[in-house]
């Protein structure tokens, strides 16, 4: 029997492989305006939180408000590159075919990029009717509101739920609301999650084994 009653992936940079894309389209906005930043701070500062944060941190870098269409333009241009480069994290597939409990995404992007995303990777059929996003309760990582909300829907208690992340910040989510956390390390090369998740998943064919 499973250890587990159901497992909450993250989407971004667990599901899909799209923090590269599009922590880079921010990095190239970002010193558009002067910012003078690189991908390995924009995975530090910018991985695992909301776009709004991530805009309050470009306008302190750079000494004033960003333009006014920032946040738009970021959307269209990240858009456009997941068309043409995304793919989904390796072995993801294989997974989500072979579990046998179920499972859902909780993810901070607003839930047409979690569904386009998911569509162009393959994996939509297996998430199309249970998407949690951030924006539909307006709460975000670090807040484990939407894990909550995921658990609670999917019919089970947060200790009946494992959640697969890759950020500190939605582990921390988790493990404030009561989570177990799987933490996929495979792009870690800081080791910032080492010590604050209960599985190390260096792979994600590993999960099977987990739950």
């Amino acid at each position: 029997m499973s250890k587990f009653k159901c497992v909450i992936f993250d989407c971004d940079g667990v599901l899909v492989d799209s923090e590269p894309i599009g922590n880079q389209v921010m990095v190239d906005l970002a010193n558009r305006l002067g910012a003078s930043i690189d991908l390995e701070y924009a995975y530090q500062h910018f991985k695992g939180y909301a776009l709004d944060g991530c805009v309050q941190k470009i306008s302190e870098l750079i000494g004033k408000e960003v333009p006014s269409d920032f946040k738009s333009t970021y959307r269209s241009l990240s858009y456009e590159r997941f068309q043409k480069e995304i793919q989904p994290i390796d072995g993801v597939l294989e997974v989500v075919k072979r579990l046998d409990i179920p499972f859902c995404v909780a993810s901070s992007g607003p839930e047409s990029k979690i569904k386009l995303n998911l569509e162009l990777t393959g994996l939509l059929p297996y998430f199309e009717k249970h998407i949690f996003s951030c924006y539909t309760i307006q709460k975000w990582k670090p807040d484990p509101a939407v894990f909550i909300w995921a658990s609670e829907t999917m019919g089970f208690q947060p200790h009946e739920c494992l959640v697969v992340e890759d950020s500190l910040t939605g582990v921390k989510a988790a493990k404030s609301g009561g989570f177990a956390v799987a933490g996929y390390t495979a792009h870690d090369v800081k080791n910032e999650l080492g010590s604050e998740i209960d599985y190390n998943l260096k792979s994600m064919q590993q999960l099977l084994t987990i739950v």
